[in-house]
């Protein structure tokens, strides 16, 4: 048997410095594990924005050469841009069909809606989709009659039909400083014809292309924002009506421009070979848009523009060495004033929202405060 003044000592042991430390100890240890939690969740965080910016880079540089392949392959020889593109509207149709039905089911594609054509929707998205079969066409024209490492240059001026666009559609107006920006993008873009016009290698109509394309994009974002509320903000639904419809009106053209008959004498028309190329070229169109949306919403607009421009200098290197094509030292300025350009306005527009944004916060505190004022002075009066 244990007797009282064992059970004394036991206590005052108990009570003893060691005890505390041990404490403290144990404090420590679980300090130690929550700082190695939050910072094995930070790095988890960092893998996974890293992996999605890298997706979006692989998806979007790999589609300009498997499409360049496609619509200006001297081993292909097919002369039929517009199929091209239709079949990437159609394949985008179909993805968005089995995906929102397989949402159902799968928890991996719950965000994709399950939709049911509707021709009064169909109707409301016409104007839209009717610039976004101009945006796709041209892009791809551009790309047909330009190489890879001009392409990012030819279809550089939508930053300053953005400016010119919201000025004359929304009417509003442009700061200083975004200017000079739009400045530096256009000399990047006349320096940049002119030094591809050196080399002999410069299309003209492919120029014209870039710039048609250039204004479809600009016009195409503004026209996403009043189409929107007609697919009740999904950009799922959108992207399902906007390819459907771009299908339909790809047909009468298809007829018009004799793409119909180039496809029949097709030589490889039968290939397996071929529809496979057509088939991943319509994914990586599908996937594009997929990836942007991912890339925007686990980082910022900012970050997915400054990633965008990013991407546009490594495909330009990279087109550059695969082709081994020599370009000259202005050849490459004009490239670097085309990304300064664009990215600068990046900045400048991101602080301009950023500012009017602390501005509408500090008008939106005084009114509180003034309320609250007014109605500390209106209870005054009623005690009195």
């Amino acid at each position: 048997m244990i007797n009282i003044n064992n059970r004394k000592e036991m206590r005052s042991h108990s009570r003893q410095p060691h005890s505390r430390s041990h404490h403290s100890q144990n404090y420590n240890d679980y300090n130690n594990k929550m700082e190695a939690g939050k910072y094995g969740t930070l790095f988890t965080q960092y893998v996974k924005i890293a992996a999605i910016v890298s997706l979006y880079w692989i998806v979007s540089i790999s589609m300009v050469f498997i499409n360049k392949y496609l619509l200006s392959s001297p081993d292909l020889k097919l002369d039929a841009p517009l199929f091209v593109t239709m079949f990437q509207c159609f394949v985008t149709v179909v993805l968005c069909v089995l995906l929102g039905i397989s949402g159902s089911w799968f928890k991996a594609f719950s965000n994709f809606p399950k939709v049911r054509f509707d021709p009064k929707v169909s109707r409301e998205v016409l104007p839209l989709s009717v610039v976004f079969v101009g945006m796709i066409t041209f892009n791809n024209l551009c790309l047909k009659y330009v190489g890879v490492s001009f392409y990012n240059v030819g279809r550089s001026l939508s930053t300053v039909f953005n400016v010119i666009l919201s000025y004359a559609v929304l009417k509003q107006t442009t700061s200083v400083k975004a200017i000079i920006c739009c400045c530096v993008i256009i000399s990047g873009f006349i320096l940049g014809v002119d030094q591809e016009g050196n080399t002999g290698v410069l299309s003209y109509m492919g120029v014209v292309y870039g710039i048609l394309a250039s204004l479809c994009v600009s016009l195409n974002a503004i026209l996403t924002k009043k189409v929107l509320p007609a697919v009740d903000g999904s950009i799922g639904k959108l992207q399902y009506y906007n390819n459907i419809n771009a299908c339909i009106l790809f047909l009468p053209l298809l007829f018009l421009t004799g793409e119909f008959t180039v496809l029949l004498n097709f030589e490889k028309i039968g290939a397996t070979a071929f529809w496979t190329v057509m088939t991943i070229s319509g994914l990586m169109g599908f996937s594009i848009g997929y990836v942007t949306g991912l890339q925007i919403q686990y980082t910022s607009p900012l970050t997915h523009n400054i990633s965008g421009t990013a991407k546009a200098c490594a495909q330009t290197i990279i087109a550059v060495v695969y082709y081994s094509e020599i370009k000259t030292a202005l050849w490459w300025l004009s490239n670097g004033l085309v990304i300064l350009g664009s990215g600068a306005y990046t900045h400048v527009k991101s602080m301009e929202m950023k500012q009017a944004h602390e501005a509408n916060l500090k008008a939106m505190k005084a009114e509180d405060e003034e309320n609250l004022i007014n109605g500390g002075e209106e209870a005054d009066e009623e005690t009195v």
